[in-house]
């Protein structure tokens, strides 16, 4: 019989939440015990205690190393892209380069409503206000909870850095989020140089031109990691 929870939108769906335990360590005790791992000795750790991992990307800045990273170790993993469908020229070559390079198994989510027609009935509304809030809920939110829906993962591998936003550097390597699942941030301590000295040293390609309508400012959160 499947656990039952509650979205991030307050839909009910069935999902795996994470067991409280790692082996024999508390959730605090595997976060110190992985800060001195490097990200590939983090994934190989994590993947020995999951049932149902994913990964999830959007294609900005750094999201190669992330996916090599998780490849490396589960060739199969299911990774999940919403794509808004405003994302930039660059990020969309950017997104197709990689999935070929890594042969990635994609699971593509989209809006209800295609970006041109939201476009002329809609737009984009201005930040922190409620119409804004309804946007990034139809074209981030409601694909993601989908995703978490049909997938029912009890992992989920993020990008998330400690120097990305105030809100991420009070978070670690490991926590759960809402829905009982362990998020699982390898590179959480990498700086960007160190972001940067990973994909040359792997030859894996970047790109810095993103653009996220959810978000507009680069230390804004979305919603999705809150």
């Amino acid at each position: 019989m499947k656990d039952s929870g509650t979205l991030s939108n307050g839909s009910s769906t069935s999902y795996h939440p994470f067991h409280s335990k790692l082996g024999n360590l508390s959730l605090d005790q595997a976060n110190q015990q992985l800060r001195g791992m490097e990200p590939v000795e983090i994934i190989e750790w994590i993947l020995t205690h999951a049932r149902k991992p994913i990964i999830t990307t959007n294609f900005g800045p750094y999201s190669a190393s992330l996916l090599h990273a998780v490849t490396r170790v589960k060739k199969d993993i299911s990774v999940i892209w919403c794509d808004t469908g405003y994302n930039t020229p660059q990020t969309y070559r950017y997104a197709k380069n990689i999935m070929e390079e890594l042969s990635l198994n994609m699971h593509i989510y989209t809006p209800k409503h295609t970006s041109g027609f939201r476009d002329v009935i809609l737009g984009i509304p201005a930040v922190d206000t409620s119409e804004h809030e309804s946007f990034t809920h139809e074209v981030k939110l409601e694909p993601f909870n989908r995703a978490l829906a049909e997938h029912k993962p009890d992992v989920w591998f993020t990008n998330l850095r400690k120097d990305q936003t105030e809100f991420r550097s009070n978070l670690d390597i490991l926590h759960l989020n809402r829905e009982g699942i362990l998020k699982v941030s390898p590179f959480f301590y990498y700086s960007e140089t160190e972001m940067d000295i990973y994909l040359k040293r792997f030859e894996l390609p970047n790109e810095k031109k993103y653009y996220d309508p959810t978000k507009v400012m680069s230390k804004r959160e979305c919603g999705l990691h809150l």
